[in-house]
């Protein structure tokens, strides 16, 4: 809102008091604004901002401070922290989030809890909160996550039930205090940190099956449940969700996510299994997203809008979800391959034949390897191919035979196959727990995982490319693709004490993030933002998508409470 905004006003305002009320309230939103960011202003506009002497009997003193704050504005982007950033940031130092960070501990300013908050939360949950340190520890240290914050959690609740959600949530937006939704904790880029501290809001105890319309195909539940769980109570219906990532996920945190899974490349991801939601927004009000067709045209489809958000815009509290039939038959295959790029080719001709394959999953030489550690095993310790083919028994044969000639085709080897229940199971529990397995190689290491996905066509160049680069590093790295979808992850293992190491997982990181960008592919497949690849956003989708994200969090959550300092880079201004 620089000088051209307020001379179109003036020009439109047909009395002085019509432009002096448009000039009040959006005073009142830079007021609003200048209390939460950097502190380091001019002071000469700080004094004036602060105060409420101002003079009304003409336009002219308004109009001049608009145009400083216009031209302060513009000046942010080139000399001076944006007016959007949060006064937790110091704007000398690169942070996580912002432009070529490597640093690893999220900062965050804290303010302490006022006592008449935990009040209001004590009459809400009874005894389903605490403040117990080992407890809110527990919560501010994502399990699977290098991410660290300066801060934890202040208090921990662990609501029953939709409308206590709404309570707690309304309570936190009256007093501006910061929350954090939480499930199965296994999300890998800091999206449960609580680096400002404050409420976090543990949904584990919701986790209940609320309706099943087996001849709909679709299931009602809440945000608690996991999805393994939630497979063992389908399979006596003969049906199942098929999104697989990892164990331990609950159905909120992966629509938070917008994850995906090894069966993404069949039944797609989060985004296309979620019919509807209930979510509780900032102010506590509780929305309903859509109605349970499996399609509709009424509206924004506010359901899309709030998977892959984070917890940034609002908390999930019921989620209805597309179901699918157990296929009647399943064949799993294993190959072997001389170089990753011969595998990732295979993987490509496969979904080019125009087979319906459910799976196709690609380990390096370096991930078999700490498979076998892990797990005593004797595999051939090279690139290897998994595949799963559904459908009929005589159409699943069918797959595996025209496979198995496309694997000849580029110097495959050792093709496998099973169709014995316990051995498929076998197999896929092996890629399953292949981070678990990584670490039997370097016990006291963490993970630094990548997550970059590229227009099919590609895969092949970036597995090329990062492999190499990953084999001239000391650090010990695997290769993990979802090789059907174009997905693959690499395990980068460092010592989170050593910065050499630090420095080093962070380059083979964003040398990899970079490269799938200049091939029109994504940061993130499927792991999703959080405070870890914030920083690599504005160069995937541009500055305006960036600024038009935090129109809508501004929008819906005015006093930032919700999950803050996670998805949107504290740089954007708008």
């Amino acid at each position: 809102m620089g000088f051209s905004f307020w001379l179109a006003c003036l020009r439109s305002c047909s009395n002085k008091s019509a432009f002096s009320k448009a000039f009040r309230d959006s005073f009142y939103h830079y007021k609003s604004q200048l209390n939460t960011c950097q502190k380091n202003l001019p002071s000469t506009i700080a004094e004036k901002t602060n105060s409420h002497a101002f003079s009304w009997s003409s336009c002219l003193l308004p109009l001049a401070f608009a145009v400083s704050a216009g031209s302060l504005t513009f000046q942010s982007h080139n000399n001076h922290p944006s007016l959007c950033e949060p006064s937790n940031l110091d704007s000398r130092k690169v942070t996580i989030g912002g432009k070529a960070s490597t640093e690893f501990v999220v900062k965050g300013t804290h303010k302490e809890v006022p006592q008449e908050l935990i009040d209001e939360l004590k009459a809400i949950c009874q005894d389903n909160m605490t403040l117990d340190y080992d407890e809110r520890f527990y919560h501010g240290k994502p399990q699977n996550s290098f991410h660290k914050a300066v801060n934890i959690p202040d208090v921990v609740v662990f609501p029953r039930s939709e409308e206590e959600v709404s309570q707690i949530v309304k309570s936190c937006n009256k007093h501006k205090v910061p929350i954090v939704p939480y499930g199965g904790a296994t999300s890998i880029e800091g999206h449960t940190l609580s680096p400002n501290g404050g409420v976090c809001i543990d949904m584990t105890l919701m986790k209940r099956v609320k309706a099943l319309h087996i001849r709909d195909m679709d299931v009602v539940v809440e945000p608690g449940i996991g999805w393994m769980e939630l497979n063992e109570y389908l399979e006596p219906y003969g049906l199942f969700f098929p999104l697989d990532p990892g164990p331990g996920a609950t159905i909120g945190g992966m629509c938070a996510t917008r994850c995906s899974g090894s069966l993404a490349v069949r039944y797609g991801t989060m985004r296309d299994n979620v019919i509807s939601l209930k979510v509780v927004l900032a102010n506590g009000i509780i929305v309903k997203t859509a109605s349970r067709a499996r399609k509709s045209a009424a509206g924004y489809d506010l359901t899309r809008l709030m998977i892959g958000s984070e917890g940034t815009l609002g908390v999930v509290t019921e989620v209805t979800l597309r179901l699918q039939k157990i296929p009647e038959h399943s064949v799993v295959a294993m190959c072997n391959f001389p170089t990753i790029k011969d595998a990732a080719d295979v993987a490509i001709d496969t979904m080019l034949s125009g087979i319906q394959v459910s799976r196709v999953e690609l380990l390096d030489e370096v991930q078999v390897r700490a498979v076998n550690i892990a797990n005593g095993k004797n595999l051939p310790e090279v690139p290897t191919l998994m595949f799963e083919f559904i459908g009929t028994e005589a159409y699943s044969h069918e797959q595996t035979q025209i496979v198995q000639r496309i694997v000849s085709e580029h110097n495959g080897s050792d093709f496998v196959f099973t169709e014995d229940p316990e051995a498929k199971k076998e197999l896929w529990k092996i890629r399953k727990e292949a981070l678990w397995a990584c670490f039997a190689m370097e016990p006291n290491f963490e993970a630094m995982i990548s997550d970059v996905c590229v227009p099919l066509s590609n895969l092949a160049e970036l597995i090329s490319r990062s492999k190499q680069e990953l084999d001239a590093s000391s650090l010990v790295c695997t290769v993990i693709a979802h090789a059907g979808d174009g997905n693959f992850h690499t395990v980068i293992l460092f010592d989170p004490n050593e910065e050499e190491h630090r420095r080093e997982a962070e380059r083979l990181n964003q040398f990899m993030v970079y490269t799938a960008l200049s091939m029109e592919g994504t940061c993130t497949g499927e792991h999703g933002v959080g405070t870890g690849k914030m920083k690599y956003l504005e160069k995937e989708l541009g500055i305006e998508a960036l600024q038009t994200m935090k129109r809508i969090k501004t929008a819906l959550d005015p006093n930032n409470i919700m999950n803050p300092g996670k998805l949107i880079p504290p740089h954007v201004c708008f």
